[in-house]
């Protein structure tokens, strides 16, 4: 069974789903740890940035992941006992995760609590890492046509080195008896600033980025 998430706030602002999985997260001694997860991206930001610079990349993300305990828990042992050690792998595999995805030097930040809409306590911890913005990296290669004009046919020829920073949060907790999991990444510049572009469609403030994907992870059960 996936996690449950908020359809209609994820459809407003403009998510779709991109994956859904069922697959194991980590080991812990006696037994596998299995994620059922649902991952969404910021389509219309997508699309946004590539109709002005031919550039393809998943801008932000939200997941929710649901966790299973195979074999199931003992009578008697309860998610709690094993917080710590679930919280812990968590973490590294959002980090690895992360590094799998194209970020680069991902370093883990502080941490804190957040309280879910259902009244649960989740620990939250933050991840800076970087995304590095190389002409290798376009789906925009040029065949020839003269007319290229634009952010694709500047950095042809030369380039382009820049590197957009990038926050990720990781929130995890127990609901009802299970552990969830959920969290995201979003660019921490706008990307008006990194793409050297105007469009006012791309001037979001990063903090706008942040609340929201906070509220998201709340809204989880």
């Amino acid at each position: 069974m996936m996690p449950s998430v908020p359809d209609e706030r994820l459809a407003e602002g403009g998510w779709t789903l991109s994956e859904e999985s069922s697959e194991t997260r980590f080991e812990l001694p006696t037994m596998r740890v299995v994620g059922h997860t649902r991952l969404y991206e910021d389509a219309e930001l997508r699309e946004a940035v590539e109709r002005v610079t031919g550039i393809d990349r998943r801008w932000r993300f939200f997941f929710a992941t649901r966790l299973e305990f195979d074999p199931p828990l003992a009578p008697g042992i309860g998610p709690a006992m094993l917080y710590g050690s679930v919280s812990t792998e968590a973490k590294r595999e959002f980090a690895t995760d992360l590094q799998r995805r194209g970020f680069e030097n991902v370093s883990r930040g502080r941490g804190g609590r957040v309280r879910t809409d259902a009244g649960d306590r989740a620990s939250l911890t933050k991840y800076d890492t970087r995304y590095r913005l190389d002409a290798t990296d376009r789906d925009d290669a040029t065949d020839g046509d003269p007319e290229e004009t634009g952010v694709g046919a500047a950095n042809r020829s030369q380039g382009d080195r820049r590197t957009l920073p990038v926050t990720g949060w990781l929130a995890v907790w127990t609901y009802d008896d299970e552990f969830r999991l959920a969290g995201g990444a979003y660019p921490d510049r706008p990307l008006v600033e990194v793409l050297d572009i105007a469009d006012e469609r791309l001037d979001r403030d990063p903090t706008a980025y942040r609340e929201e994907l906070i509220a998201l992870i709340r809204a989880v059960r």
